[in-house]
């Protein structure tokens, strides 16, 4: 029977194990793979994660101005020269853009995981379209679900995120065996999925995000589900996979 994995950070990565024809589903709550899943949904032509700002600025040499914008922070603070990765702050500017994202954590774990076979993009907002669309395409395939962390910690937030998105998986009769990696964090999510927002403000991450005046944005990635992109990683770029296959069709 295929196994539900789930790694607690970006540095638990084997590539060489995902380069074994793996799935991986990467969570950044706070906030990249959110704000990748909300700038695909704004109508973003696609977000292309890069591991820091010298690569961001390397990846939008020779693109035309006003086609892309750069978007980025580290350990919480906006890069110089870059817009907030705040996913409230890009809704009206990102339509048919393509978005250059650098952050400490999510990104990095996107670009770690390319060895696999395919790789998702979830976050809170868009958990039932991706578990969906792994139920229709990889029935029967073991799936690694990857928490970033931050800088090289566990942190609640992806927990609880990929807690729920297994939730979203098993509802739609997906047939799997959890790890106890991932049946701790789908037991941790069905005790506190009341309290799923409380827990995300609380928490390190969260905080810290407060303290930079991102409020109205913890409110907004606690949202479940209301986002139907399916951002998957094609060709070092991300892209709603719905769209892509509509588009060839």
């Amino acid at each position: 029977m295929p196994k539900i994995h789930l790694l607690m950070k970006k540095e638990d990565i084997d590539q060489q194990k995902l380069s074994d024809n793996k799935v991986v589903v990467v969570f950044d709550i706070l906030l990249a793979t959110t704000t990748i899943t909300a700038a695909l949904e704004f109508g973003a032509k696609e977000v292309i994660p890069v591991l820091n700002g010298t690569e961001a600025k390397k990846a939008a040499e020779g693109r035309i101005e006003g086609s892309y914008l750069l978007v980025g922070e580290y350990e919480g603070a906006t890069l110089e020269g870059f817009l907030s990765p705040n996913p409230m702050g890009l809704k009206e500017i990102v339509s048919g853009k393509t978005i250059i994202l650098s952050t400490t954590n999510g990104t990095v774990a996107l670009k770690n995981s390319e060895m696999a076979k395919r790789v998702y993009a979830a976050s809170i907002l868009n958990s039932k379209a991706v578990a969906q669309q792994l139920r229709n395409t990889h029935q029967g395939e073991s799936i690694i679900l990857i928490c970033s962390g931050s800088s090289g910690e566990f942190n609640i937030e992806d927990f609880i995120g990929a807690g729920y998105f297994i939730d979203c998986l098993l509802t739609g009769n997906f047939t799997c065996e959890l790890t106890d990696a991932a049946n701790a964090a789908y037991q941790f999510y069905l005790g506190s999925k009341g309290r799923s927002e409380e827990i995300i403000k609380e928490s390190n991450v969260g905080q810290m995000l407060t303290r930079y005046g991102f409020e109205e944005a913890l409110t907004f990635v606690s949202k479940k589900s209301v986002c139907h992109v399916v951002p998957v990683l094609l060709d070092k770029s991300v892209v709603d996979e719905k769209r892509s296959v509509e588009s060839i069709s």
